[in-house]
This record gives structure tokens, sequence and C-alpha cells, in this order.
């Protein structure tokens, strides 16, 4: 005789059945990016395990895998020896490589990093170093240099970083969806976790399925704390939510690539840049604003439940009493458009405000610890029967082959010992 979940109206019972019932090895909840890539990694690594994908929304990738600026990363930013350094220059090179295979859309357009002020510089100098240490290409740009690149952009001096590109990562998750072979079932969006430690989890649906697993791996990205804390784990982090508001430049021809502002050691934001995407728009943006909703796409967007718990978590309180400077400011350049051309300009002297025409924002899931701390690296935390991926914002998509990978190997672990 062995166990099964039932549930039965509200109440949820065990009762032993002649059969197992288990739905799948490997149950994920999230269909973005990482999560897809998760199930795709799996069953490469362990052909036969059968994997089910749970994702609320009608389709793949419809938060921060595809609301993003689409650029690949080339990890010059991150601190070497971080999962963030480690898995974005991977990451980076296996995500050119998967496109090309699969005929998506992408390309290797190489980016600038341009200092506007002499305080930038040696922040810009110390970039040129960590891009040295983490294994990547990187050319000094003097000021009268920079013409060569970008015509009318101007600095007093910058970085050429050539393995930066760009890509459709809706079409990569896509692909990782068909290629995994995995159960993907949209429109479930979790309502209760029942983890039995001897047994599995059992995961309730909207829709009052109940769909049963070895292992549960979390790839929820804005929601990964909520279904941490329903699978019976404390992640000691809450997920809060920042929105980026975008612009797409209506001369086009300004820009030829990829232009960023020397970013801000202190914050994991790169700050207003210029992108040329796949689609031959250039995208503007992003700021950095707090979000009233976990899905908060436009201030009219508030959801009381999802703000009251940001604003009970004692981290949120204390990062804005550390970084209030900061905030304001991003706060002043998403209520102001003039504002907001004018930090576009300190890059882009020629753009004028009518340039700027609104277009799609998105929403970062940003992990903070109880101290107010922002986590700066990717983080993965394991409990009984479950795998949790509680941080992985930008550059998660260009990292999403070995951060999958990586989720799968513990999987795969819990699943050989359970």
């Amino acid at each position: 005789m062995r166990c099964q979940w039932r549930s039965a109206l509200s109440r949820w019972e065990v009762v032993q059945v002649p059969d197992v019932a288990y739905d799948c090895d490997v149950l994920v909840i999230g269909g973005g990016i990482v999560g897809l890539s998760t199930a795709y990694a799996i069953t490469r690594a362990v052909p036969g395990t059968r994997v089910t994908v749970l994702e609320k929304e009608p389709g793949p990738a419809r938060h921060q895998t595809g609301r993003n600026s689409g650029v690949i990363h080339s990890g010059i930013y991150y601190r070497p020896g971080s999962l963030k350094a480690r898995y974005a220059v991977r990451g980076a090179a296996e995500m050119v490589k998967f496109c090309a295979e699969y005929g998506i859309a992408h390309a290797v357009t190489g980016k600038l990093i341009v200092a506007t002020e002499r305080e930038e510089l040696p922040r810009l100098h110390a970039l040129v170093q960590r891009g040295r240490e983490n294994g990547i290409p990187v050319r000094e740009l003097g000021q009268a240099q920079i013409a060569d690149y970008e015509p009318e952009v101007q600095g007093l001096a910058a970085i050429h970083v050539g393995t930066t590109g760009v890509c459709d990562f809706t079409g990569v998750a896509r692909q990782l969806a068909e290629g995994s072979g995995a159960e993907i079932r949209y429109g479930a969006d979790v309502i209760r976790v029942d983890r039995r430690p001897a047994l599995g989890v059992a995961v309730l649906t909207g829709d009052g399925s109940v769909v049963r697993g070895r292992v549960l791996v979390n790839c929820a990205g804005l929601h990964c704390d909520e279904i941490a804390r329903l699978t019976g784990d404390d992640p000691e982090m809450r997920i809060v939510p920042f929105r980026g508001e975008y612009y797409s430049l209506a001369r086009p021809e300004l820009v030829r690539g990829l232009v960023y502002p020397v970013p801000d050691p202190a914050f994991p934001f790169l700050g207003v840049h210029l992108t040329r995407g796949i689609d031959g728009d250039v995208h503007v943006g992003p700021n950095a604003v707090p979000a009233l909703a976990r899905e908060g796409y436009a201030w009219g967007v508030v959801r009381p439940r999802e703000l009251g718990t940001t604003l009970a978590w004692p981290g949120a309180w204390r990062m804005a009493r550390r970084h209030w400077r900061y905030g304001a400011g991003e706060l002043r350049r998403s209520v102001s458009k003039r504002a907001f051309t004018a930090a576009v300009r300190r890059l882009l002297p020629a753009v004028e405000e009518g340039d700027l025409v609104a277009t799609a924002a998105g929403v970062r899931a940003q992990a903070v610890l109880r101290d107010g701390t922002l986590v700066d690296d990717f983080l993965i935390q394991e409990g009984p029967r479950a795998v949790h991926v509680l941080n992985a914002p930008s550059p998660a998509a260009t990292a999403s082959l070995p951060i999958g990978r990586e989720v799968a190997r513990r999987a795969l672990a819990v699943l050989g010992n359970g």
C-alpha cells in the first residue's frame, strides 16, 4: 500500500491507496526562462524523468523574462567568483549558441559603458579590472574614440565590451519548453502546497486540480518567497518589487548598439541605458521605482495585500532609510519625463523629450533581507523535497542555461535521495 493525496472540497486528507499516484517526478512552479531551463536541464541530464511545469499565465515568459531589454549580458559587472559572474559569462556564450542552433533571433553587438563625469572614472577603471578577472575582453576608449562606435554619444571615457548581445528571450523560453518534453500546464495558479518529507509534495491549483510530485522546484520569480512559505520553508528574505519603466526612441538612428552609464556599485541596478533590440527599435531605460503590486506595471496597479506584505517586512523600511536619496531620484524620473530625458541626455545629448515614447514596463523581483540588504547574487536554497530559486533578476535570462543546470542538479540529488 502506498500514499496518495486527495482533496475533498476544502479539506485535504491522506488516504491509503493500492497504487502510486505521483503525476511527475519533479514539479516546477514557474514558466519563466529559469523554470523552463530547469525542466530542460532535468530531462537532458536524466532522460525519462517526468517533469511538470505549473505556470499561472496562459503562456510562458509573461513577466521578468518577457519584459526586459533583451540584453545578453557579458558578466562584466559582477563580483568575481559570484554565481552571477560565473553563470553570466558562461551563459552568454551558451545563449548565443542556443539561439544559433534553434534559429532564434539574436545578435552579438558589443556595448559601450560610458563615464560622463570625472567621479565616475575610477569606477570605470574598476570595471576594466573586474572584466579581466572574469575573463571578459575589454577595450578602453578615450573621449575621441567613443565616436568610432557611437557618433552621437558623448563622455569622458568608455570601455567597449564585445561579448554583449541581444536576443529574443521569449523565443528562447518557448524553445526550452518544447525541447524539455515536460508537461506544461498553463493557467495553473498555485493555491496551496502540502509537503510530506517522506513522500513528496502535492499542489492545489486554482481550478481545483491536485498535482503530485516527488520534488518541488520553486522558480516563481515575483512570487518565489510566497511559494517557499506555502511549502513550509522560511526563506529569510522577501521579494520587494521594483518597476522598471521604458521608453522607445523615436529616432533610433541616434544609437547604433548598446550604451550604458557607469553603474553605482551600491545597487544591483544598472541605470538608464540605451539598447538597440533585435527588432531594430531602441529601448531607453529602465529606472527603478517601488511597485505597488508584485505585477505592478503601472502606478495605478495596487494590490493592498501584496503592498501590505512589503510594508510589513522590516527589511523594506531599512532599505528605504539607507537608500532614500537614490530612490528619490528614481521617483522623480518616474513622474517627470523631463527629468528622465535629462538622465538620457548625459549619454545622448541630441535626444529631446519628444523623442521618448512610453512603452511596456517590467518589474524586477528583488530579494531583500531582514536587515535591508538587497541580495546582489543569485540565491538558491533547499528544503525537504524542495529547491527554491529566491533571487534571479537580471542577468538571470542571460545565465538561464547554467542556472537551470544547477537547479536541476540539486533537484535530481533530492530525487535520488528520496
